[in-house]
This record gives structure tokens, C-alpha cells and sequence, in this order.
């Protein structure tokens, strides 16, 4: 990105070198000539129709740094007001080219004029074009690109750590059933505990390759009508070992045969990532409820569960890769801290939103909310066949 900004920066930089040099040579006495015109006053023929078409911020300053030109961008972020440049570090940037004439880059960060936003932070460029001291600034907006950084920094950092854990267990256990060959019991047990840390490993891998396979924030690239009946039952097959162990029921209700547009394989995922949640944080003896309803042109369907609820400062987070907020509970179930955020990208996938509604002691829900199949949450009798149904 950045290269990319410097490359075109440098085009722009010439190009604009070249309409100067041109309008130098073809009228060198154009500005002078007019009555009571002031060299370095106004734009060379050509140079607003460059400025007009660039994606980033571009401001032309004059030789007493008032602003002959300016971006709708560069006024969007608050760079310039009137025919002032607001930001000072550029400023102090373009007197410096004015006075040496030599190019300069630069990162600065700018008071945010977006909501919620702190900071904006700019790659700048900054060049003299022209002999009457005009100087031309460029400022392409990096914030998003150094955020997308910082989360991937903080996800290897994190499926560095999560994978630390498995394997070290696993050479730890290796080496402790070599040193008791000799005892069958020790190596039984060891054993055990190889394949428990061996399957906690296989989940992570697979969690990994589900998020992988969906973060991109596209849509499905060939969606289908799902049969929404068959992927929540899909999901608790998926689940009824987990639930049954801790004497769980895991019910349904709500409307039957309602369907929507997407990929079966994700739904089943996304649901249950949500049943398996709903399980693993409930206590044993009580219930986890799917229910599914027509919502307009989406269909909501909902998890519900009596488990310990999740704190109201943690709910903005829970849809993050690896958090966790109660993180020894979570691995003790075998939790990757991924279900989630795979939960979330399913739902952008398909054009949809996942929300949650939960208080401390009394449970939590998780809903999912998908675009119906034929643009109206419609239930169809269970032996419509689907290609009746698309018709």
C-alpha cells in the first residue's frame, strides 16, 4: 500500500512538473501580463483536472500558504478549512520544500473527523511545483491499512500462543509415557490426555481453516436455498454427545420450512459454534433452545441457553477472534476462542448479522438474522421439493 502510494504520488508529482513547465514555456508571461494578477496566485491550465480525479488528499498551497486548491477529501478529513492548511506538520513540511525545493515523505496523525474515530493517520508526500513557490501536498489515508496490520500482528501472536499450549503438551506427554513404559496405568492415562490435547489441536486447526476460508468479508460466491429445518438439525447432531454428558436437552421451536439463500456447510458451522457455546457454558441439567421465525425478507434464528450469561462490558468484544472471557473455562472445554468470529463472518458472508442479548446469571442469545430465500421469510410444507419451491 504504501509503495503504491509513493508510485503514484511520484506520477502525479511529475505530471503535474510537466503542465507547469508546459504553461512556463507556452505563456511565460500569462500571470504577469494579466492586469493586476499576482504570479503564483492561480493554477496552471490542466493542473485542477489532475487534482480532481486523484483518490487521495491533494492541496496546492501558494507561495504565503493560502490554499489555491483542495480535495473534497482533504476538506472531508479536515485537512483544510477555507483557505487554511489546518494541519501544522504539513504546513511545516511544505515551507521546508518551498524553501529547498526538494521533495519530502512523511507520516502524520490527524485529529479523527469520523465518528468514533481518534485519529486519522496519513502517508504524506509533499513537492514544489513550479517557480512561484507553489508546493503541492498529497496525504493518502492509512488508518485502515494500519489497523488490518495490527490485527494480523496480534492474530499470529495469538495462534502462536494457542498452539504453544497443544504441543508442548503433547512433547510433555510423549516423554513422561516413555519414562513410565513400564507401568501400563501411567501410559493409559497419558495416553488419554495425548488424544484429548491431540483433538483440542485438530479443532483449533479446523477453526483456523473455516475463518480463513470466510474472513474475507465476501459474499457466498454461489449461494443456494438452504432448508433452515435441516442445518439446525444438522447442528445439534453435532452436539448431542456434548449436551447428553452434562444432561442438557437441546430443543427446538418456532416456525417449520422456512429457508434461506446460502451455503449449508457455514450454517451447520455457524449453528453449531452457537449450540456448542450454548452447551459448554450452561450448567448441567438445563436446556439450550433453537428457535427459528420469519423476520420480513430475513429469518431469524435464535440460541438460547440458562448458562452464567456474559458480562455487559465483554459484549462488545465476543465476536473477536481469541477472546474469551472467561479463558481457564474455555480451555477447559475444549474451546478455541474462534467460534465466534466464525459465527460473525458466516453471517457477513451471507449478507446477514449475528446478535446477543445476555445478563449475568440469567443466560444469554445468540441470534442470527439471513436474507430469506425468494426475498420473503415464506415456510414451505416439508414435501415441497426444493426446485418446486424455486419455481
Amino acid at each position: 500500500m504504501a509503495m503504491s502510494f509513493a508510485a503514484l504520488a511520484g506520477f502525479v508529482v511529475g505530471a503535474l512538473a510537466v503542465l507547469f513547465y508546459r504553461n512556463q514555456i507556452e505563456a511565460p508571461s500569462r500571470a504577469a501580463a494579466d492586469e493586476g494578477a499576482t504570479p503564483g496566485t492561480a493554477l496552471p491550465q490542466g493542473v485542477a483536472s489532475v487534482l480532481a480525479v486523484l483518490p487521495s488528499s491533494a492541496v496546492v498551497l501558494d507561495a504565503h500558504d493560502r490554499v489555491l486548491r483542495a480535495s473534497s477529501a482533504a476538506r472531508a478529513f479536515g485537512l483544510v478549512r477555507g483557505d487554511r492548511l489546518m494541519a501544522a506538520e504539513l504546513l511545516a513540511l511544505a515551507r521546508q520544500v518551498r524553501r529547498d525545493g526538494e521533495i519530502r515523505e512523511s507520516e502524520i496523525d490527524v485529529a479523527g473527523h469520523k465518528f468514533g474515530q481518534e485519529t486519522t493517520n496519513f502517508a504524506v508526500r509533499v513537492a514544489p511545483l513550479g517557480s512561484y513557490g507553489q508546493v503541492l501536498v498529497l496525504a493518502e489515508d492509512q488508518t485502515e491499512r494500519r489497523r488490518v496490520e495490527a490485527v494480523r500482528r496480534d492474530f499470529v501472536a495469538n495462534v502462536s500462543h494457542e498452539l504453544k499450549t497443544p504441543v508442548g503438551a503433547l512433547s510433555l506427554l510423549a516423554e513422561t509415557i516413555q519414562d513410565a513404559a513400564d507401568d501400563p496405568e501411567a501410559v493409559t492415562r497419558f495416553a488419554n490426555r495425548m488424544q484429548h490435547e491431540a483433538a483440542r489441536l485438530n479443532y483449533l486447526v479446523q477453526d483456523l481453516i473455516t475463518l480463513s476460508r470466510i474472513q474475507g468479508a465476501e459474499p457466498i460466491p454461489i449461494p443456494e436455498q438452504v432448508a433452515i429445518d435441516e442445518a439446525v438439525q444438522d447442528a445439534i447432531d453435532h452436539c448431542n454427545t456434548k449436551a447428553g454428558a452434562k444432561d442438557i436437552a437441546i430443543v427446538t421451536g418456532g416456525t417449520e420450512g422456512l429457508r434461506v439463500w446460502g451455503d449449508d456447510e457455514l450454517l451447520v458451522t455457524a449453528l453449531r459454534n452457537l449450540i456448542d457455546n450454548a452447551v459448554a457454558y450452561s450448567p448441567e441439567h438445563t436446556r439450550v433452545v433453537v428457535s427459528v421465525r420469519p423476520a420480513g425478507d430475513s429469518v431469524e434464528i435464535s440460541v438460547s441457553d440458562q448458562g452464567i450469561g456474559i458480562p455487559e462490558e465483554a459484549l462488545e468484544r465476543i465476536f473477536e477472534r481469541f477472546f474469551r472471557v472467561d479463558a481457564a473455562r474455555s480451555r477447559a472445554t475444549g474451546g478455541t476462542g474462534l467460534g465466534l468470529a466464525i459465527v460473525k463472518h458466516v453471517a457477513v458472508a451471507h449478507a446477514g448479522e449475528v446478535s446477543v442479548w445476555s445478563k449475568e446469571g440469567s443466560g444469554s442469545t445468540f441470534t442470527l438474522r439471513l436474507p430469506a430465500f425468494g426475498g420473503t421469510a415464506v415456510a414451505v410444507p416439508p414435501a415441497t421439493p426444493l426446485e418446486a419451491a424455486r419455481d
